[in-house]
């Protein structure tokens, strides 16, 4: 099964702001990006998961792409009492303990990197059995970079090292097992 899978458009929240499954505006640019996408996508998909987050569901009504399924499991991480904070305010101890151990630490209230990649896990496992040649997936950088560390066996700790910008777009082969699981093309 051919995998296409890009991140949503940029967002008119700057990098000095916390958020993950708190829905934000997009950015002014958001039309043209969209017209980008559409000379760079194929028409031709059996399936469109995308999350149900704004940003990523007007990506997919923008595009208009027919029969959107809307999954839960393609949301961003969910950052808890950090969700909409500048990082400046958010305390000090909590940012520390999480920044130590990231893949195991919860937010107050939110996930950890493990919970994250977990639930992409299992969306990666249910769409392995499902018959779809040719699927587009719309969604956020940290369930592409979950994407990855399940597809290459990269330690969740290091999934930060791989830049996913906004616009972005990746193709994979997903296969009954992960053993044959590969990287296509980048666009």
């Amino acid at each position: 099964m051919e995998i296409h899978v890009i991140r949503h458009t940029q967002v008119a929240v700057g990098k000095d702001t916390c958020y993950g499954q708190t829905d934000v505006p997009l950015a002014d640019s958001f039309s043209k990006e969209v017209q980008q996408f559409k000379k760079q996508l194929p028409s031709d998909f059996d399936a469109v998961y995308c999350s149900p987050l704004e940003r990523c569901k007007d990506l997919a009504k923008a595009l208009r792409l027919n029969n959107t399924l809307f999954e839960n499991a393609l949301m961003e991480m969910h950052f808890g009492n950090w969700e909409n904070k500048k990082w400046n305010d958010i305390n000090q101890d909590e940012l520390d303990a999480w920044m130590a151990d990231f893949v195991h630490v919860s937010t107050p209230n939110g996930e950890n990197l493990l919970q994250l990649f977990e639930r992409a896990e299992r969306f990666l496992n249910a769409l392995r059995t499902r018959s779809h040649k040719k699927v587009l997936i719309i969604t956020h950088a940290g369930i592409i970079r979950c994407f990855w560390a399940s597809l290459l066996d990269i330690p969740l700790q290091n999934v930060f090292k791989i830049p996913i910008g906004h616009n972005e777009i990746f193709v994979f082969s997903l296969s009954a097992s992960q053993n044959t699981d590969k990287i296509l093309k980048p666009y």
